[in-house]
């Protein structure tokens, strides 16, 4: 027994020295693998030892990380992945090293097209990879969450952005000497650094229902830097960024990001603008993964490039995706873009959205300093089948459900780490602390009041701005240098109460113009935010044209100082209203009000009144007294309000108008009985690789007999030479005239679907653009000057000529073909007019400009 325990003393003493000897000889390696193009992580690259066993090795993490244990007497380890070239690095003796490696691409899958001695023509036919796509779109419905009857899970989001590309020489310049503590290194480059600058989070409880269908997201928090409300709409920035990097729905036709459609690699017409490879099998996973590569067969449309991991258990189910766009895709300002997503199988083998990682690297330049932003998505405690009341589904789609007040920034930030089911990276936990103190420093303050003035036209001056900057001057033939100056009060001076007015002076006419309106808020908001809801009283003395209504832009702009043709017929405006506005959550809204208005002509335009003897009585003004209620629907409708407009976020869902307006005789002098209906809908159509249409149809009917011109509908014409959306580009001001019409507006926007074909052209990543409008209506016998003696006549011009008219047996046409994303911001048009050519003054032909930025 005694030489038993001897022996067996002796071999663990032997173990445990052997045990020792090996620890002490092994190499703790750790690092990152990233793309060299891209800069981004690759996950899931294989790590092995040169010359080691098969078992020697390891893969990266989700996020391109991996840790390796190497015996000491190994000198290198090689790093590979499928679609990239294999990289060797050399180990050194130090027991702890990181190596960092950046693989490039090795295109070989377009090299073998490309350079293989005998040239392949890629088919769709009898290609096994195409086959085993269809059979992905074949499946797909009961692969994704509306497959299932019933589901919840808990639903994490957060975006985050900061300036990218920042160097040491940028960073080091005198001017952000106190702002040092923004800066931070960037995980994916050496000697470079961001600048995180916006973060938002969010935690929900989501539940759905196949039947009746509902998808109903209770948020239980949320959290974003917040800028000051003087200079930035933080909703609306809010709503900006989350269009921008919209939900990566894989199964979708078509996925929506940067306010784009990119048609998904399993839509239902995927094989015919995509190029699809089975690159690879993964066997050591269960159940057996099929690597399918895609690429664009065009590399300039709105398409992705990358790889799909497609489960071979006859569910035919996506289990991971990896996916980026071209460089030479039609996109603006993007540098990168890459999506990551990953699946995992619930309690019916049925797989499920668990992660999905959106990140795009916005910059002018390919080399220059950007913005690099990312959504994240991460999904947690996915369980279906589970029966809940309709109350569930009674909410809105997007229900702000009650949230605990934490106050305490400690505290606050505990309650959000309880909340993440991965914590921040270092770059996003200091963000809200930085905001804070950012705007603290009266610096910044100066700066985002300078930029404020720039972007929004207004200066900042304590409880008031003065602006816009773009109307102080501005020429017309009526008024001449006419000068303007005003401002307008707010939340500071009161939450309830605003007040908004100018002065404008012309040098021509010699008389002054104003403005002056006091607004109630009836919801303690400001009402310059949604929901509005509010009381409006305001007076006005001032210059209109006739049939001129412009949008996102006022009248008295100096850039529209220049007009083709006659421009002489103008009114001096007197007007006293009563206006009152409520939006609802829902995007419904009511407005009504009242008010008088009394018309003065100016220049050439006379109202007129036809004698016994051939001669015309002239008329100094016109008072009517018009009470009006509006109703608007807009579902889903999301936007950013700017210090003048809102700036919409279309969507797929249509949006209505219907308004009433009664003419009032002898209520405040009004001198006319009249009732007018307009009614109309506005849809944006998406065409996934055809582009996307705009289309407006509205009509009306005027009520009334014996109405003069001025109360009718004088159709909106422009006669600048900037290209407007909602007016006739060739009609001149007050050429059509009708108490009752239907009108459409088409612009259809290709997004380079021709263009991106062309060779050489596509280049330029220059976009085709189209559009068709036109207005038919008329006038009763009794409104119509031609037949009615006892109205007001025609309008003339400068010479006599009848400048105004009615519509004969055919509707006003034109139509325009143009090419916009010129330098990235113009659009250009050639327009023609159809019909009326013989009209005083009609153009056939006109060439129209407009600025417009977008991806």
């Amino acid at each position: 027994m005694k030489t038993y325990f001897t022996q067996f003393g002796l071999l663990i003493g032997m173990l445990l020295s052997f045990q020792l000897g090996w620890s002490q000889e092994m190499l703790l390696i750790k690092g990152k693998v990233s793309n060299a193009d891209t800069y981004t992580a690759i996950p899931y690259a294989s790590i092995t030892v040169v010359g080691g066993p098969k078992n020697l090795g390891t893969t990266t993490n989700e996020k391109g990380e991996y840790t390796l244990k190497v015996p000491a007497n190994y000198t290198s380890i090689k790093i590979s992945y499928v679609g990239f070239n294999t990289e060797e690095s050399p180990l050194s003796k130090e027991a702890e090293q990181q190596i960092r490696v950046m693989l490039f691409p090795s295109n070989s899958i377009e090299e073998v097209v490309v350079t293989a001695p005998k040239r392949v023509k890629y088919s769709n036919k009898n290609n096994p990879a195409v086959e085993l796509i269809r059979k992905v779109v074949e499946h797909r419905d009961q692969n994704r969450l509306t497959g299932q009857k019933l589901a919840e899970f808990d639903q994490y989001e957060k975006i985050s952005l900061g300036l990218s590309n920042l160097d040491n020489k940028f960073k080091d310049k005198k001017i952000f000497k106190n702002y040092q503590f923004l800066f931070q290194e960037d995980d994916s480059l050496d000697n470079n650094y961001v600048l995180p600058a916006y973060m938002e989070e969010k935690f929900s409880k989501v539940y759905y229902r196949k039947d009746p269908n509902a998808k109903k997201q209770y948020v239980l928090a949320e959290r974003k830097a917040e800028f000051d409300p003087k200079f930035v709409d933080n909703d609306g920035l809010s709503k900006y960024f989350n269009r921008l990097y919209d939900e990566v729905e894989i199964y979708d036709n078509n996925i929506s990001i940067l306010t784009n459609q990119f048609l998904s690699p399993i839509a239902n017409s995927a094989p015919t603008f995509y190029r699809f490879y089975i690159t690879d099998t993964i066997k050591t996973v269960s159940p057996m993964l099929v690597e399918l590569s895609f690429y664009p067969r065009n590399k300039a449309d709105l398409l992705f490039k990358g790889k799909l991991y497609v489960t071979l258990d006859g569910n035919y189910a996506v289990q991971s995706a990896q996916m980026t766009i071209n460089k030479d895709a039609n996109v603006n300002f993007v540098r990168d873009l890459h999506i990551e997503l990953g699946f995992k199988k619930n309690a019916d083998n049925k797989f499920y959205l668990t992660k999905s990682s959106l990140g795009i690297d916005f910059a002018l330049t390919e080399k220059g300093k950007g913005i690099k932003g990312k959504r994240v998505v991460l999904i947690d405690k996915y369980e279906n089948g589970i029966e809940r009341p309709d109350s569930i589904y009674a909410v809105p789609d997007v229900y702000i459900a009650k949230q605990e007040a934490v106050v305490e920034q400690e505290k606050e930030e505990s309650y959000w780490a309880t909340l993440r089911p991965e914590p921040l990276q270092n770059s996003e936990s200091i963000i809200y602390q930085n905001i804070d103190s950012l705007q603290r420093m009266p610096s910044f303050r100066t700066f985002m009041d300078v930029a404020a003035l720039v972007f929004s036209g207004y200066k900042q001056a304590g409880p008031v701005e003065i602006g816009p900057v773009n109307t102080f001057y501005s020429y017309n033939p009526v008024e001449g240098f006419r000068l303007r100056v005003g401002g307008r009060t707010t939340e500071q001076l009161s939450k309830r109460f605003f007040m908004e007015g100018y002065g404008a002076y012309g040098f021509e006419d010699k008389k002054w113009k104003y403005f002056l309106s006091g607004t109630y808020s009836l919801n303690n908001k400001s009402v310059y935010t949604f929901p509005q809801h509010y009381i409006r009283v305001s007076a006005s003395y001032d210059t209109k044209i006739p049939g001129q209504n412009l949008e996102f832009i006022q009248e008295d702009n100096v850039l529209l100082s220049f007009k083709r043709g006659e421009n002489q017929s103008y009114l001096y405006n007197e007007v006293y209203r009563v206006d009152y506005k409520a939006e609802f959550s829902n995007n419904f809204s009511v407005t009504a009000g009242l008010g008088t208005w009394n018309q003065n002509p100016a220049g050439v335009l006379a109202y007129r009144m036809p004698q016994a003897d051939g001669t015309f009585q002239r008329i100094n003004s016109l008072k009517s007294t018009e009470f009006n209620v509006g109703l608007r629907y807009a579902p889903k409708e999301e936007y950013y309000q700017g210090k003048l407009y809102r700036t919409p976020l279309f969507n797929k869902y249509p949006i209505f108008n219907l308004n009433y307006t009664a003419g009032i005789k002898d209520l405040f002098g009004g001198e006319y009985n009249y009732h007018t209906i307009n009614a109309g809908v506005f849809k944006r159509f998406y065409l996934s690789q055809l582009g996307y249409a705009d289309v407006n149809v509205d009509g009306s009917y005027t009520f009334g007999d014996n109405l003069p011109f001025p109360v009718l509908n004088i159709h909106r014409a422009n006669q600048t030479y900037a290209y407007q959306l909602n007016s006739y580009n060739l009609m001149n001001f007050m050429e059509f005239i009708s108490d009752h019409h239907a009108s459409w507006n088409v612009q259809y926007y290709m997004n380079g679907f021709i263009f991106n074909k062309l060779p050489l052209i596509k280049k330029l990543k220059i976009r085709e653009v189209f559009s068709f409008k036109g207005v038919y209506g008329g006038l009763r016998d009794s409104n119509n000057p031609s037949l009615n003696n006892t109205i007001y006549a025609w309008q003339t011009n400068s010479k006599g000529e009848q400048s105004s008219f009615t519509f004969n047996d055919k509707p006003y046409m034109e139509v325009s073909a143009g090419v916009s994303n010129i330098f990235k911001i113009l659009r250009v048009d050639v327009v023609k007019r159809l019909n009326y050519l013989d009209n005083p003054e009609a153009p056939e032909w006109g060439i129209r400009a407009r600025i417009k930025f977008d991806f």
